[in-house]
């Protein structure tokens, strides 16, 4: 079996399990537009079909920086694909936090807060995410089902053994959108002013802000993807 199939069969074998674990009203897919998430949530769509079942739900933790091309995008694939789409957004205003000085500040009010508010708004005890091992080092560790606090609920990770290449290969082999700024050259997308295409010989994440990156472990304890 190609790598890229048994991948795909990996995953679906994790979704559909997911049916013994909860309410397919209380999963929700961590969807921020990039190409992973958009993968995950095809993933999870296609499953629900299969049983008859929808629509699928979706958490996007909108914090007021993106990329409007990211807004854009997200926007007209969750009208396309049917998406319940519950957009988080953080109580304090982007133009109040201070990005530079403190990347972990940053992310709890901008990101961790909102999404931990939509999980208990949404009732969601299970969360579909598009994490990869190799995006990573912090994440090489992951396993595809971790149980999280505050709100407790079970993080389910499809996409942990594929690579970028997988994913794009995964993009054309069924004919995903994608969001357009990856044509210009980005590799990994998050807020404006923590994102850039990468620079020659730099990995996928090599345009991503390095205090964050090097931070990543404690943001994932704090309740980050």
């Amino acid at each position: 079996m190609p790598a890229l199939d048994h991948a795909i069969r990996a995953a679906e074998n994790l979704l559909n399990g997911l049916f013994d674990m909860a309410e397919p009203a209380q999963v929700r897919v961590a969807w921020t537009g990039g190409k992973d998430s958009t993968v995950a949530l095809f993933l999870w769509r296609a499953v629900l079909n299969h049983h008859g079942l929808g629509p699928v739900r979706a958490i996007s933790v909108d914090t007021g920086c993106k990329f409007p091309e990211i807004i854009a995008f997200r926007d007209t694939v969750a009208q396309e694909w049917g998406v319940d789409l519950h957009v988080a957004r953080p109580g304090k205003a982007a133009s109040d936090i201070a990005f530079a000085s403190d990347v972990i500040a940053c992310c709890r009010a901008l990101k961790i807060e909102p999404l931990t508010r939509a999980l208990r708004e949404t009732g969601t005890t299970h969360l579909v995410s598009g994490i990869r091992r190799d995006e990573h080092p912090d994440r090489a560790g992951r396993i595809p089902l971790e149980l999280r606090s505050a709100p407790p609920h079970v993080m389910v990770n499809p996409l942990l053994d594929w690579s970028e290449i997988d994913i794009w290969a995964f993009h054309a082999q069924f004919g995903l959108p994608h969001c357009p700024l990856y044509d210009r050259g980005y590799r990994s997308l998050g807020c404006r002013p923590c994102t850039a295409a990468p620079g020659t010989g730099q990995g996928e994440r090599g345009g991503r802000e390095q205090a964050k990156e090097r931070a990543m472990r404690t943001l994932t304890g704090l309740g980050y993807f």
